[in-house]
């Protein structure tokens, strides 16, 4: 006994049906295939996480509101990467350090 139909037009029609569905199955595999090289691609290439941050403001200018240190849960998004000296520049200048990280003990500034 079989599972597969017993004449030839219904046989050709599976056999249709089972090309039509290997071909999409080929093609999401190639699908996946590509975005696991763009993945490993942009790890790769990605650049390393800033050691620094400074957080800006929303209004005019940007102001420059806290110091962060790269990997601090606090930092907003408003954020961008700065400098060792770049950031303890800003401190110096009065930008508040971040109470949570500690920016200012990272670098070296004790207030």
């Amino acid at each position: 006994m079989s599972d597969l139909p017993p004449d030839l037009p219904r046989l050709r029609t599976l056999e249709t049906w089972l090309a039509l569905a290997l071909a999409r199955v080929r093609e999401r595999i190639a699908d996946e295939e590509r975005r696991e090289r763009e993945r490993r691609r942009g790890e790769r290439t990605r650049p390393p996480a800033a050691e620094w941050l400074i957080e800006t403001g929303i209004g005019e200018g940007h102001r420059a509101l806290y110091v962060h240190t790269g990997g601090c849960h606090m930092a907003g998004k408003r954020v961008r990467g700065v400098s060792r000296d770049a950031a303890a520049r800003a401190v110096a200048e009065g930008v508040e350090a971040c109470s949570h990280c500690r920016a200012d003990t990272g670098l070296g500034i004790h207030g």
